[in-house]
């Protein structure tokens, strides 16, 4: 009992085998199961539609706008069960949840957006020092922080939307699909500030993506999740030598283009 009440102790999130219904009838997510170490950095990989985005709404309450809910299993964060707790709860928490899609308030310059995304109990010194801080780490924001946002770059907006959510100082951070239609060295940009503010600051990941190579590189654990459950968790370096993992996932299966990968019609080899 001691050793499990310690291993709960070190999880900042963890979910035991929860279920998702929308409409009290479609089962989207049936009996996931993940944790999430204090200060560690977590991958959620699996193909479009497998789960991921549910699971993160899941965690931070915003299925019920969808019409979802969780029918079965449990959430705790940080030892406490949130299932009840609002959405707005889940953030003061310290939960923040970077939606897919860059939302920001294309309006407002990116100062404007940092300005908007701090919490009401932060002084004005707090704010000017936390957005520093986010220059810092984003200098490519510091650079167009005047300019008005929805005529920032896909990746700006993406740093941007990222930065916002960071201004809230959480201990949780979801990324749902920060690489989705970005260049390579976008990519590796983004996902090097993530690792940066991980190991500088001791800041929690929960990383959603299909593009299983980029995310494989920062994480240290990863989940593979398939029409609803997870069907595979590793290390992230024993992900990268699987060979279902290679064939379907990192584009190493021989005769494989990227078609292949991404709509493949074999069944794959742990559903079986």
């Amino acid at each position: 009992m001691a050793q499990n009440e310690t291993r709960q102790d070190d999880m900042i999130l963890s979910l035991n085998s929860i279920e998702v219904l929308y409409d009290s009838v479609l089962l989207a997510i049936k009996g996931v199961s993940i944790e999430v170490p204090r200060g560690g950095m977590i991958a959620l990989l699996g193909s479009n539609g497998a789960g991921k985005s549910t699971t993160l709404k899941a965690i931070s309450g915003l299925l019920k706008s969808e019409r979802g809910k969780v029918s079965r299993g449990e959430i705790r964060f940080d030892g406490n069960l949130i299932g009840d707790f609002s959405p707005q709860d889940r953030v003061a928490m310290g939960i923040c949840h970077v939606i897919e899609g860059r939302r920001v308030f294309e309006h407002l310059t990116p100062d404007e957006n940092l300005d908007a995304a701090a919490p009401m109990s932060m002084s004005r010194s707090e704010m000017a020092s936390e957005k520093e801080r986010m220059y810092e780490y984003f200098p490519r924001l510091a650079e167009r922080k005047s300019s008005q946002s929805g005529y920032l770059s896909g990746g700006e907006q993406q740093m941007l939307a990222i930065a916002r959510a960071l201004m809230t100082q959480p201990r949780l951070l979801m990324l749902d699909e920060p690489s989705l239609g970005l260049a390579p060295f976008l990519v590796t940009e983004i996902f090097g500030i993530i690792q940066r503010i991980n190991k500088e600051e001791g800041l929690s990941v929960l990383l959603v993506e299909q593009n299983a190579i980029a995310a494989l590189e920062i994480v240290s654990h990863g989940y593979l999740i398939e029409n609803g459950r997870v069907v595979m968790h590793d290390t992230a370096e024993d992900l990268k030598k699987n060979s279902d993992i290679q064939e379907f996932y990192l584009g190493g299966g021989e005769g494989k283009n990227f078609h292949d990968i991404k709509h493949y019609s074999r069944r794959k080899r742990w559903l079986s």
